[in-house]
């Protein structure tokens, strides 16, 4: 019998998944040409973005290339920064000068000795990312990573994105439409229709009758209308291990037009969870991510807006309008079903630490793509390889995410003790964190060669939280503290070059804005 060949792609919802989905995918696959694939995009009218600042990890920059899109394009209508890492206040300790950075460069010498070691006989006087990376530096100087004379996409030191959400999938509908063929049907979905097999043959919509595909994207968001509620694929809530089920987000300007943009995450910890600052060209996106089982919604908001005023004047804090954004941490038990698949929070979502929302969708999208099934008999393979490396993703940032917390030493609310409790930590952490005391994080480490979080931002995080590897009681070649020094001398040679030779994060975007970057 012979399987019917997959040439339509039919993409449900838009936003920054949709968008990045079809952008990737008509790109990849010559949507243009006769003989490509021919992709359809469903959006509604009437479903508003949640439309809080977004950080993204530095796989945007490869993603955005290979759509086609030109890089100052990007900055000129995302209200897009450069983002060279997140830093860590009050997470330790809960002091003044509590804080620590998880960088985007890898460590100095990463590969070629044991640099934990080293710098554990000095870690009274440096922290761990001071002493093997520059990047914490240039971003306690509010520095930019590259110069306006570096070409799109290149740069200094490693970065990702701050970014407007909203405005991005805008951005992404415009060039996916106008050069990459993308079809675009903005209409409700009222009836999902299945063949004899149980695969979607097609859509009902509203005004545009029956669409039909070979594979349909799910990119519903928390609705989950194709992979949860047509399937009825099960969710898998993460609540016992990552208690935060609510944000309250807030759209703050610059006291002054002028004042710096933070080249980094700020992620500072609070009485039941953490604020996030994202620092964009016309404002900042400051946010609230909590537990409501631990903090009332009011609680969390006078919590809020005493860390804005720390920044902007006290009667401007309270004109500001805050959102409510409540989500159930976790993920669909699978998310490839039979000709669907889910990717961004059709799938699932945890909470906005690290970055981690976007790059899934990066991962998911470019795994479609690499392993587009042929035909029906194809795609139950592709179908059982997407869900085996996409539950180890899914566990590797849950462990990941929990690693922020695990090792705090506050005991000054509940939040903070139970976090710590052994019954919230996965087996799979508490495993790691045993061997570790050992031997530091290293790439041996993890399975996969495309890891979501690299072994060294396991380390930035443990040693930056105070974690603690015991000497070998042998020696070895691997645990060289003269070429471990070696390098911290060469980290702080470059840091002081690229200290003079950088400009301010935004002197080199307002340069962008003007005068563009040289394209490659």
């Amino acid at each position: 019998m012979t399987q019917p060949l997959v040439k339509k792609i039919v993409i449900v919802g838009g936003g920054s998944a949709g968008w990045l989905a079809a952008g990737l995918l008509a790109a990849e696959h010559n949507a243009c040409a006769e003989n490509g694939i021919k992709i359809t995009l469903i959006e509604s009218p009437n479903v508003p973005a949640i439309g809080v600042g977004e950080g993204t990890w530095p796989t945007m920059r490869e993603t955005l290339d290979k759509i086609g899109v030109s890089e100052t394009d990007f900055f000129r209508s995302c209200d897009a920064s450069f983002k060279q890492g997140a830093k860590f206040c009050k997470w330790v300790d809960g002091k003044d000068d509590d804080a620590y950075y998880h960088p985007l460069v890898i460590p100095n010498g990463y590969t070629k000795t044991n640099l934990v070691h080293a710098w554990q006989h000095h870690k009274d006087k440096i922290a761990f990312a001071d002493a093997v990376c520059y990047q914490g530096h240039l971003c306690e100087q509010g520095k930019a990573p590259k110069q306006i004379s570096t070409p799109e996409y290149a740069s200094v030191a490693n970065y990702a994105y701050h970014l407007n959400a909203p405005k991005l999938g805008e951005f992404l509908k415009q060039h996916c439409t106008e050069k990459l063929n993308v079809e675009l049907i903005v209409d409700h979905v009222i009836d999902i229709n299945n063949d004899d097999d149980g695969y979607i043959e097609s859509l009902t919509t509203q005004q545009n009758g029956r669409l039909f595909g070979d594979l349909f994207i799910d990119c519903t968001g928390l609705k989950s209308l194709l992979l949860g509620q047509h399937y009825q694929i099960p969710f898998q809530s993460k609540k016992d291990i990552l208690f935060n089920d609510s944000a309250l987000a807030i759209q703050v300007p610059y006291q002054n037009e002028d004042d710096p943009i933070a080249s980094h995450t700020i992620s500072t910890a609070q009485s039941a969870g953490w604020i996030w600052d994202i620092g964009l060209p016309t404002r900042r996106g400051v946010g609230y991510a909590y537990a409501s089982d631990y903090i009332s919604d009011e609680d969390a908001e006078k919590e809020l807006r005493a860390y804005i005023a720390e920044k902007l004047d006290r009667d401007r804090v309270d004109e500001l309008t805050v959102r409510k954004i409540q989500f159930n941490p976790g993920h669909r038990e699978k998310f490839w079903h039979k000709n669907c698949v889910a990717i961004g929070m059709a799938a699932g979502f945890l909470e906005p630490l690290e970055a981690s929302a976007l790059v899934l969708i990066e991962l998911a999208i470019a795994k479609i793509s690499l392993d587009l099934p042929a035909n029906r008999e194809v795609m139950a393979i592709a179908e059982k390889r997407f869900n085996k490396l996409f539950l180890y993703r899914w566990q590797r940032i849950i462990d990941f995410l929990k690693l922020h917390y695990v090792l705090t030493k506050r005991e000054d609310t509940s939040y903070w003790c139970d976090n710590c409790k052994p019954e919230t930590i996965p087996d799979s952490l508490k495993e790691m964190l045993t061997f570790w005391k050992h031997q530091p994080p290293s790439p041996h480490d993890f399975t996969h060669i495309n890891e979501v979080f690299p072994s060294a931002s396991w380390q930035y995080i443990l040693y930056g939280m105070g974690f603690e590897t015991l000497p070998s009681h042998t020696d070895r070649k691997t645990s060289d503290y003269e070429k471990a020094i070696n390098f911290f001398r060469e980290t702080q040679q470059t840091t002081h070059q690229y200290l003079d030779a950088l400009p301010s994060n935004r002197e080199l975007i307002n340069k962008i804005l003007k005068y563009g970057m040289q394209s490659v």
